[in-house]
């Protein structure tokens, strides 16, 4: 088989682990965003550098050709020829002019690389850190959270960080030395124009300080609906299914379009304060310009100053040249306020403190399967309900336990709490002796499988899926986990065997081709504790028949909790536990549960051929109102 055929690949490095341990509150965001840097500083000290050379000729070209023109000044004329001398400093001007100008193509390339690598290297490590978190938060966050909220903040907010750092090394250095190289050059050429150069600094505070706040807050709602539109379309993709087969496509996309009309409304405002902001600037600026070019010339005619052509050239540019560095801080104000939006947001992820903490607790070697729960209790957060209430139950290693109950009784919890996704509220589960609050559950969870209702496939090939959390299993293993799942014949019939694609959630393979697929899984894992949540509802009878008997080798030998609503598929059950509101309510065999003719023996007459539907109903009825 061509899968056994491929080379392992090396992963790369680990992420910073700072970006894991910084603080992202309000007060602190510019020296998180700092440190996401600390690393490589010198590297960017070194592109910085790059930069200014490589942006130079925008400095030096003004003077030369100022020096240029001034060439033409009639003072140096002598008839129609020109003054000896004045041909060589045209070409050592120019000489000059042009070595400037081609430097550029090295030195760009040369900063491009040094620039990219630092930033692309960050980009990485926030993205791989905040799927590490991702991976550690626990698993209410996450049922709480909306999936595309989650992604935005991988993707968009990451790429703002990126834009916010190169609006800093790329812009903002270029707009400061223009504006100094400007006031230097023009106070020694023509020192009374500094004055128009500096009113544009108090102009361009006036108007920050008028908008600036305005501006940050419709970056911060233009993010969260961001968000908020990300989930939406994300849900929207899920439930194509259902929303087709209900012919409710016109709701879901008046649903999809209330948020896609929120995003609009709200970058609307976002770019008209933008707009007003940028053109106010530029209109006064560019009237400061035209004053600056008018008043040189209006000296200069009227003799009060005397003010070469080039260096009426000089100091015009250069006040373009402010005008343009002012116009860029002003774009970059903006792109600041996103990117550390963006690090806030980032930080909500890095920083949150809802996550399985496993650290510095003992790993587990191994695993017997022996389960003691002493007065267990469990609530979630929010609400006074308890869902679980002193549940006392000694599991003992390599027994099989049936959960039953009605619907919202406490299985799932209980299963949930088994796996360690969720923790008890009051008392404890000893697993082989030893409180699971104090081991570190990612060594516990390498000796467990769960094969749920709705098995989880990814884009990949057959053997991807089969093997996935295996530890290096070979050939022989892959084969015998898939002849015990009674998937050979199934994937024999496959033209390219193991290695036949499998798109995201199976969309190819019917549900009991899945399951088969879940539970070789399992067993390639050669797990100590089984946890079968509903593996075969859903299903046709001839699938549910290739199930239970895969089911039966998968179980052999291991500690297993089912949960189960077909009571016909747990009578062989060394316990079955009856679950009602919270509470264990009855234990026992199938038979000795059938002979008290209490809770259990009511739902089995529910599921019974010879009960009526009159009958079933007044059952489902006293079951849910029983206290």
């Amino acid at each position: 088989m061509s899968f056994f055929n491929r080379k392992p690949k090396g992963g790369p490095a680990r992420p910073q682990a700072e970006f894991l341990n910084l603080s992202y509150s309000n007060h602190k965001v510019l020296y998180s965003y700092l440190r996401f840097y600390a690393e490589d500083r010198w590297k960017l000290v070194g592109a910085l550098i790059l930069n200014l050379i490589k942006s130079s000729p925008i400095w030096v070209t003004p003077i030369i050709t100022a020096n240029i023109l001034n060439l033409l000044d009639p003072k140096h004329m002598a008839g129609s020829s020109y003054e000896p001398g004045l041909m060589h400093q045209l070409v050592f001007q120019a000489t000059i002019g042009a070595i400037m100008i081609l430097q550029n193509i090295p030195t760009h390339i040369w900063y491009v690389w040094e620039f990219s690598k630092v930033n692309r290297k960050v980009e990485w490590g926030l993205r791989s850190s905040l799927c590490e978190r991702l991976q550690h938060l626990s698993i209410p966050y996450h049922q709480n959270s909306q999936m595309g909220v989650m992604q935005t903040k991988v993707l968009r907010d990451v790429e703002n960080v990126e834009t916010l750092t190169r609006m800093l090394i790329d812009t903002l250095p270029n707009i400061c030395v223009t504006f100094s190289v400007a006031l230097i050059v023009t106070s020694m050429r023509a020192p009374q124009f500094l004055l128009f150069y500096l009113v544009t600094i108090p102009t361009a505070v006036v108007v920050y300080k008028c908008i600036g706040s305005r501006m940050k807050q419709r970056n911060q709602d233009f993010r969260h609906s961001i968000e908020d539109m990300s989930g939406r379309i994300i849900e929207m993709l899920r439930m194509i299914p259902v929303t087709r087969a209900h012919n409710v496509e016109r709701t879901e996309l008046e649903r999809v379009n209330a948020k896609l009309n929120e995003v609009k409304h709200r970058g609307l405002r976002l770019d008209v304060t933008n707009s007003i902001f940028g053109s106010i600037n530029w209109v006064v600026f560019m009237a400061f310009n035209l004053l600056t070019l008018v008043v040189a010339v209006w000296l200069n005619l009227s003799g009060r100053m005397n003010i070469s052509i080039g260096n009426i050239v000089l100091i015009t540019t250069y006040f373009n040249s402010i005008t343009g560095a002012v116009m860029g801080f002003m774009n970059v104000i903006p792109a600041v306020a996103k990117g550390l939006e963006s690090v806030k947001s980032i930080g909500e992820i890095l920083e949150c403190p809802d996550i399985e903490k496993n650290e510095d607790k003992p790993k587990l070697d191994g695993v017997t399967g022996h389960f003691d729960f002493q007065k267990v209790c469990f609530s979630y957060d929010k609400t006074d309900r308890v869902t679980l209430h002193e549940i006392e139950l000694d599991v003992k290693p390599g027994e099989m336990i049936a959960l039953v109950g009605p619907s919202g009784s406490g299985k799932s919890t209980l299963m949930q709490l088994l796996i360690g996704f969720i923790r008890p509220t009051e008392g404890r589960i000893l697993l082989d002796g030893r409180d699971m609050n104090e081991i570190d559950l990612r060594s516990y969870r390498r000796f467990i499988s769960v094969v749920s209702q709705e098995s989880i496939l990814f884009d990949g090939t057959i053997a991807d899926n089969i093997t996935y959390g295996a530890h290096d299993p070979t050939p022989e293993m892959v084969d015998s986990a898939i002849k015990s799942a009674n998937l050979h014949e199934f994937i024999k019939s496959l033209p390219d065997g193991l290695d036949t694609r499998v798109k995201e959630n199976g969309a190819r393979l019917s549900g009991g081709q899945k399951q088969r697929m879940a539970i070789a899984r399992a067993l390639l894992r050669d797990p100590r504790v089984l946890l079968l949540d509903e593996a075969t509802s859903a299903l046709d009878v001839e699938s549910e028949a290739l199930i239970q008997d895969a089911l039966k080798r998968l179980i052999k030998g291991r500690t297993t909790f089912i949960v189960a609503h077909r009571l016909s598929t747990i009578r062989n059950a060394d316990r079955i536990v009856v679950l009602h509101h919270g509470k264990i309510r009855e234990i026992g065999t199938h038979d000795d549960l059938l002979k008290q003719k209490g809770i259990y023996y009511r739902m089995h007459r529910l599921q019974s051929e010879h009960t009526s539907s009159e009958e079933a109903v007044s059952i489902g009825l006293e079951l849910e109102s029983e206290q």
